[in-house]
């Protein structure tokens, strides 16, 4: 974008510039980003746009706002280091909202995360009728606002009102047993007897297994327990004696090695007492892993959960205390609250017109990003990547900020399509407020909505890098060189690949679950072809993962093994089935030490091959000394990692490459040992710098390395270099390279799940993601994946839509059948906006 310099000097900057940008495989890129207008940064997977977008405009942005600060307050802030980049002038301040939030603690709920809590907790203690220190309730009165005591009119107890601090489940209204987190640790009856169909005898009670109490069986016969009969066949008091009957002594005859009976008093443990006694002593962290097997986070019987003590219960606001408030979602809440000025006395509702007011502001921006269906209870931990970001992204419109730029690394994920205007809504409200937006997204209904594009490519890795086109929508709709031109315009057919005909949907077997409520989700009963693509679609919050990840894929692990159906499964038919892979995004590996190389297997085929060269012989070497983990080639600096950590006084440590081996993970004389490839000897190190697509030609000579690395090609990842760590590669990256080694098996008992496959896909990664389900397909396999993608539902055999709504609105099946059937039905959400995609001339 060209700027009129004259226009600059009197309006001020009107884009960042940036010059010569290098980082990862950007390649000496000049750009202009407009500044205060909706910026979208398109392209495939590993094309550059993180690198543009996070590496450094947002790198550069809040390095140079911390550098601003003084040494003391940057030392307790982590800030990014310098980009490789020539220059990056008129950057403002800016904030990112990455792909993946940080997944808070144990004392984080939705509603403390968005703050409504702060506001419900001053509505309770300054609107709430209060109980005095002898249990008799007062009526809400002014009197609480003016810091007076109040005076019980039916003891005369004189008494100061709760504050909020004195609601607050992080402080003074904790409840005194789980310390405000509202769980326990305690013993699991499940774990104690987890096969009931066995008998006493036949080893049913796991703790007298597991801790030596061999003689426990014979010791509860003797308080006339059957020990011959299955456990779930006992009595309520059989069963209440093996669980929790008392310690007395019971005589019993036993054995000694020469077959002699002895008549000897043991006393009896139960088992929860043998349980407990071994957590008591316990000294080994073995011994801790064999108690722990028995633990479980239960919730805190004191006060059912809630985390607030009983004085902090006792306040209630139009019947109901602060829990129950906040077991309401927020779509309810917001209902609830709407209503309570006018319930309060005449002289209380200005004020509490003025706190209902400030609940509703914050609230309608959560419902706007399609988060009504969340209960304010619901702890943070437990929300989706996508749910976290929005979250974030609510806050920072409501912080009201100006003249920040706002980075957002996929904020479509996990939206349905009916809430992406919301999205729109939300960023154009920071527009608003003077600041500027840039975006990372494939989601086609948002990229529309975007003043101005920037797209990378044309390929990914070492073939992307570069600017391909920039312009308004309409102009890249028209550019010649675009990839996502032709899917912004509506040119690019939708369905790629041939679905099966109505008549043989079923016609490999039908699986049939049935459940009872669950959550917000009703009982169900769904049936999904064998040995098809089926998508289940829905809004948020709509009961998607209760029904596949919680319902469906427990029942066929459990039918297969023998084991009891999960609680609220009545009934599953898996047609066959013996196996369900759930295939998600989470990050491959926990550190550096995992890559593209070691989790396919390649590095140990190269290891052997190296150690099979005459040089190798010559020096000894085996495979095990061309290990960046273990072997004696490793850097000795960096220990294999690539990577070292610089103490930089009064600032926070900095990862860097190794001075060393420059990243390589190698020691120097790694690079004297070379094998044989079609463009020269090469090292391992320099094999590792390579991408799988590049060593696929030069490894042509090492059929056993070709065939794996073919396998990631074949999944769209030929651009990953073999040496890249695989816990930063995308979710979407992530997802085929778990499959890479599925698609040479038979699967014709495999049930595979993928939870939003889709997410951080190109249009045209799309294409390469329906072929590998293809060949999944074709192996025998049975694939259901979770989807909001309008061009993956499209291409679907088949669709289980919920909904209609998220939460207490949803938890039904709204609509089944061809991706037409649902674009047809009036009750789906997911219906309206695929019937535009399908109805399309395109198509």
């Amino acid at each position: 974008m060209k700027v009129d310099e004259s226009s600059a000097a009197s309006e001020g900057p009107m884009s960042i510039a940036v010059r010569g940008a290098r980082v990862h495989n950007l390649k000496n890129v000049d750009v202009d980003v407009p500044l205060g207008e909706l910026v979208a940064v398109a392209g495939v997977s590993g094309s550059g746009k993180s690198s543009l977008a996070m590496g450094v405009l947002y790198a550069e942005g809040s390095r140079r706002y911390v550098e601003a600060l003084s040494t003391y307050t940057r030392r307790r802030m982590s800030h990014a280091s310098r980009p490789a980049v020539d220059s990056v002038r008129h950057v403002p301040a800016a904030l990112a909202l990455r792909q993946r939030p940080s997944v808070p603690g144990v004392r984080s709920t939705f509603g403390t995360s968005t703050e409504l809590l702060n506001v419900l907790r001053v509505m309770f203690s300054r609107l709430g009728s209060h109980l005095c220190p002898n249990g008799h309730r007062l009526e809400p009165t002014i009197d609480v606002a003016a810091n007076k005591n109040l005076i019980c009119p039916e003891c005369g107890a004189e008494f100061y009102p709760p504050g909020a601090e004195s609601l607050a489940f992080n402080s003074d209204g904790a409840c005194p047993v789980c310390a405000g987190t509202g769980v326990v640790r305690d013993i699991d009856d499940g774990a104690l007897v987890p096969d009931p169909a066995k008998t006493i005898a036949e080893g049913a009670v796991a703790p007298w297994r597991m801790f030596g109490l061999g003689v426990m069986p014979q010791v509860v016969a003797e308080f006339s327990v059957r020990t011959d009969v299955p456990f779930r066949d006992l009595t309520r008091r059989e069963q209440q004696v093996v669980l929790d009957g008392p310690a007395e002594k019971r005589q019993i005859r036993v054995p000694s090695k020469s077959g002699k009976l002895f008549d000897l008093n043991f006393t009896y443990r139960s088992a929860r007492l043998a349980v407990r006694e071994a957590m008591n002593n316990a000294t080994s962290e073995a011994g801790l892993v064999r108690v722990n097997r028995f633990i479980t986070p239960q919730p805190c019987s004191a006060c059912n959960g809630t985390r607030l003590s009983q004085k902090a219960l006792g306040t209630e606001l139009e019947g109901i205390n602060l829990a129950e408030a906040t077991a309401k979602d927020l779509d309810h809440a917001l209902a609830w609250v709407a209503q309570i000025p006018s319930l309060v006395p005449a002289d209380m509702r200005p004020m509490a017109a003025l706190i209902t007011r400030q609940f509703a502001e914050m609230g309608k921006r959560l419902v706007q990003l399609g988060l009504g269906y969340l209960t304010l209870d619901r702890p943070s931990a437990t929300l989706s990547t996508g749910e976290r970001q929005r979250v974030q992204l609510s806050r920072a419109v409501r912080n009201e900020t100006t003249g920040v730029l706002y980075v957002l690394d996929e904020p479509s994920i996990g939206l349905h399509p009916a809430n992406i205007d919301g999205l729109i809504g939300v960023m154009r409200d920071l527009l608003h407020d003077g600041n500027s937006v840039v975006i990372v997204d494939h989601d086609v209904q948002v990229l529309r909505e975007a003043d101005w594009m920037i797209e990378i490519g044309p390929g990914s890795g070492a073939d992307g890098g570069n600017i391909i086109a920039q312009g308004t929508i309409a102009q890249i709709s028209a550019h010649p060189e675009s990839l996502i031109g032709d899917h912004l315009a509506g040119r690019a057919p939708v369905e790629i690949r041939p679905r099966i005909p109505h008549e043989q949907l079923f016609a490999s077997g039908m699986i049939r679950l049935t459940t009872s409520p669950v959550h917000t989700v009703s009982g169900l009963d769904v049936t999904i072809p064998k040995g098809r693509l089926t998508a289940v679609t829905g809004m948020s919050g709509s009961g998607k993962t209760t029904l596949i990840l919680e319902s469906l894929a427990p029942a066929i692990s459990a039918a297969s093994e023998g084991r009891a159906l999960p609680r609220h499964v009545l009934g599953v038919d898996t047609a066959g089935l013996s196996r369900a892979e759930v295939v998600d995004a989470t990050p491959i590996g926990t550190n550096v030490r995992s890559t593209v190389a070691t989790y396919s297997g390649v590095l140990d085929d190269l290891r052997r091959a190296f150690a099979q060269t005459p040089e190798a012989q010559i020096r000894q070497l085996s495979a095990g000394d061309f290990s960046y983990n273990t072997g004696s080639l490793r850097c000795p600096r960096c220990e294999g990692t690539g990577q070292v950590v610089l103490d930089v006084q009064f600032l926070p440590d900095v990862d860097i490459p190794c001075p060393d081996c420059s990243g390589s993970r190698y020691a120097h004389a790694a690079d004297e040992i070379r094998i044989p490839t079609r463009d020269g000897a090469r090292s391992l190190p320099e094999l590792l710098a390579t991408t799988v697509s590049k060593a696929i030609v030069a490894l042509d000579g090492y059929p056993r390395v070709c065939r794996k690395l073919e396998k990631l090609a074949g999944l769209g990842l030929g651009y990953l270099t073999l040496g890249e760590d695989t816990p930063a590669l995308s979710g979407g990256e992530a997802q085929r390279l778990k499959l890479a080694a599925e698609l040479a098996r038979k699967h014709t008992g495999t049930l595979f799940i993928l939870d939003e496959p889709s997410v951080g896909l190109h249009p045209a990664d799309i294409r390469v993601l329906l072929s590998v389900l293809d060949q999944l397909l074709d192996t025998g396999a049975t694939v259901i994946v979770i989807e909001h993608d309008l061009e993956m539902i499209a291409n679907a055999d088949y669709v289980v839509d919920m909904g209609p709504g998220g939460g207490t609105s949803g938890g039904r099946i709204v609509a089944t059948g061809r991706p037409e059937d649902i674009s047809r039905s009036p009750g789906s959400a997911t219906g309206r906006y695929l019937a535009p995609v399908l109805d399309s001339p395109r198509n």
